[in-house]
């Protein structure tokens, strides 16, 4: 939806949502892909799938390796040149697939301190309100599984401080 499309990830808790709250409060055209695009699939066919199969012990593993956005949808979101910049934020384990078609990629980068910080307060029913959800987050920030390689943002910093530093960057 941008003639310039950028994407923003990161772990559970870096602040991909503050950082697309902030970015409409500015003005810019937001994908939130956590909640508009992603869903429950096969990587690599894009399948909906609506749980592990028998025998998997690691639910949310399986889970998170299968947190995908479709593709031909992002593709045409990315073709359509409404918006003069396009910031699509969340995480999919399928960016392989469309990653090269964004002009750039920001990964938000926090300590563990400061994503337990912001994960901590969550209820049940938001993700890593439960303790296998944060050792999930924990996991995933120790590996980086998941991941893709783009421009480093430090997302400690006050978010306003955040998305100045993004934008900064798409200039």
């Amino acid at each position: 939806m941008g003639v310039r499309n950028y994407l923003i990830d990161g772990v559970s808790g870096a602040g991909k949502t503050s950082v697309a709250e902030e970015l409409e409060r500015r003005g810019y055209h937001v994908i939130h892909g956590d909640r508009s695009l992603a869903y429950m699939g096969d990587p690599e066919t894009g399948e909906s799938l609506s749980g592990p199969p028998q025998g998997v012990t690691d639910r949310l593993w399986w889970e998170y390796e299968r947190w995908i956005w479709p593709v031909d949808k992002v593709k045409a979101l990315i073709a359509d040149q409404t918006a003069a910049r396009t910031f699509f934020c969340g995480g999919s384990r399928n960016f392989h697939h469309y990653i090269d078609l964004f002009d750039k990629v920001f990964v938000l980068n926090a300590d563990l301190a400061t994503l337990n910080r912001r994960v901590s307060p969550r209820a049940e029913d938001e993700f890593g309100g439960k303790p296998e959800e944060w050792a999930l987050i924990v996991r995933v920030h120790a590996t980086k599984v998941g991941i893709p390689k783009g421009v480093g943002i430090n997302a400690m910093a006050p978010i306003e401080r955040v998305v100045d530093a993004i934008l900064e960057k798409t200039r």
